[in-house]
């Protein structure tokens, strides 16, 4: 039993399970698999972003990092923020340093013997031969055609003669293989206080991001412990505050309420209770962030008598109004299980598909434009301030039997990762579902997308009709996607048992 990983690029895949083949840690194969993520999914994540990651040991400890960048230090910006652009950038990036600290942590504690350099090799390698363009980030490319042009040093690298690089076609980044191997070869630190780290503040600010080297300097990665569940036998976590990991856990323990076991999996009982759920859970997201007070409320929010009292409210013959705005995002989720029974469930991200679109100088590196995650709002608790985090969508999953990992799970999809995860995670412990079946069965998301702007239940078209029929009765409002749509999720799963250690991908793309 070599362990297991997930990952949506098999490229990436390949990497992390030739770390697992060689006896390394579940942390370690994330971290080369993750390093090769930021070279072929370039629109969905990058050195310029940042990770959240869970781990869990064979002996079950818990821990979470929380590689995000922070605020950088200047003055709040006048009026709403820009979406993309230099304005957009208004957080350093620690992704870099997420590596480096899992890195040390699985040595410190896990028996790791990896070394810096191998763990980056693949990626390296990669960014300078090239690699075929995938159909997602040909999407995203035509996707944002009429936009992406004029974005600072993007055409060059990601376009050709003006077009976006179709699928299928050849992607060299040589400037970003440099930038990789200059972090293989001196460590975290070039990235952050290095001659790298020059060129990064150099190449923002020449586009007019309000940075300085001080900024880099001061990103570190914030361990604490993660949040936990009880649901049914087993028990959930996820990544604390300012992520909405204690979202993820609202709805499942609003759902422990109900016997969703002698329901149909993908009844309308079954959606409708996870919508519900999902909207309740909902109503007090937007007071995560990056305080004490928030810190605090997680506590209450989680409490047996909150959720109880919530769940009494929840009518389950009639749909609630729909009233929160959608919020964009991408990621890449990577879970990883190894033979000593070592577990790790990270998301990477630049935000937005293709982040700020802001390229830093000659480096290669796309930067995020997470900032736009806070609020412009002074009087917010999610208002910008210099040294902050921004409110994080990122939330991957590990599940716990006994105190030990049982599987790991989590999805691409911001405002959508904590509906997707309902699904899944009813389908996996309720319904008994093999994780294949739980992955490619369909799922809903609530709200606006970037192709429906109605606060509508977004439903995959291969929902039963007699389930859309009675979901319609009960006051949704449904909209339908595509079968087995992107824009539904694009989760993995990993597990380890006695029959070893496996590994599934969404079959959405």
């Amino acid at each position: 039993m070599s362990g297991a990983l997930t990952t949506p690029h098999p490229l990436a895949t390949a990497a992390g399970m030739a770390v697992l083949n060689q006896g390394g840690t579940a942390p370690e194969a994330v971290i080369a698999a993750g390093a090769v993520l930021t070279v072929v999914m370039p629109h969905f994540c990058g050195l310029g972003g940042d990770a959240v990651w869970l781990v869990v040991d064979h002996q079950g400890r818990q821990r979470s990092f929380m590689a995000i960048g922070q605020g950088i230090d200047r003055p709040m910006p006048q009026g709403p923020f820009p979406l993309r652009g230099p304005g957009s950038v208004l957080t350093t990036a620690a992704v870099v340093d997420g590596w480096d600290h899992a890195f040390n942590y699985a040595k410190t504690h896990l028996g790791g013997q990896a070394h810096w350099e191998d763990l980056l090799a693949p990626a390296i390698s990669l960014a300078g031969q090239g690699i075929e363009v995938s159909k997602s980030q040909a999407f995203w490319g035509d996707f944002r055609a009429a936009e992406a042009g004029a974005w600072p040093g993007f055409a060059a690298i990601f376009m050709d003669q003006g077009q976006p690089l179709q699928a299928g076609s050849l992607l060299r980044q040589p400037a970003l293989e440099t930038s990789l191997r200059q972090i293989a070869e001196k460590g975290a630190a070039e990235f952050y206080r290095g001659a790298l780290a020059q060129r990064i503040v150099e190449g923002l600010r020449a586009e007019g991001v309000v940075i300085g080297p001080e900024d880099l300097a001061r990103t570190t990665t914030q361990e604490a412990a993660p949040l936990a569940l009880t649901y049914r036998d087993m028990t959930l976590l996820a990544p604390p505050v300012p992520t909405q990991g204690v979202t993820t856990l609202q709805i499942m323990g609003l759902l422990s309420h109900f016997d969703l076991a002698s329901l149909q999996p993908g009844s309308a009982d079954h959606i409708h209770l996870c919508v519900e759920a999902t909207k309740r859970a909902f109503l007090t997201r937007h007071q995560i962030s990056d305080t004490t007070d928030a810190r605090e409320m997680t506590s209450e929010w989680l409490s047996h008598d909150r959720l109880a009292q919530l769940a009494q409210n929840i009518a389950v013959q009639e749909a609630l109004p729909w009233p929160h705005v959608w919020q964009h995002g991408d990621t890449v989720f990577i879970g990883a299980v190894d033979e000593q029974g070592n577990a790790a469930s990270v998301l990477q991200s630049t935000y937005f598909d293709w982040g700020s679109g802001v390229i830093a100088g000659d480096t290669g590196i796309i930067w995020q434009n997470r900032g736009a995650a806070f609020s412009s709002d002074p009087a917010h608790p999610n208002a910008f301030a210099p040294g902050k985090l921004p409110f994080y969508t990122l939330n991957p999953g590990i599940a716990l039997a006994g105190g030990k990992p049982k599987f790991v799970y989590g999805t691409q999809g911001a405002d959508g990762q904590p509906q997707t995860l309902s699904m899944l995670l009813t389908r996996l412990i309720d319904f008994s579902q093999p994780p294949e079946h739980a992955l490619a069965a369909p799922r809903f998301l609530l709200g606006r997308t970037f192709s429906d702007s109605r606060d509508s239940l977004k439903l995959e078209a291969d929902v039963a009709p007699e389930v859309i029929a009675e979901l319609k009765a009960r006051g949704h409002e449904i909209s339908l996607i595509a079968a087995h749509s992107p824009i539904a999720g694009q989760a993995g799963i990993a597990t380890l048992g006695r029959a070893g250690c496996r590994a599934w991908h969404d079959p959405r793309e």
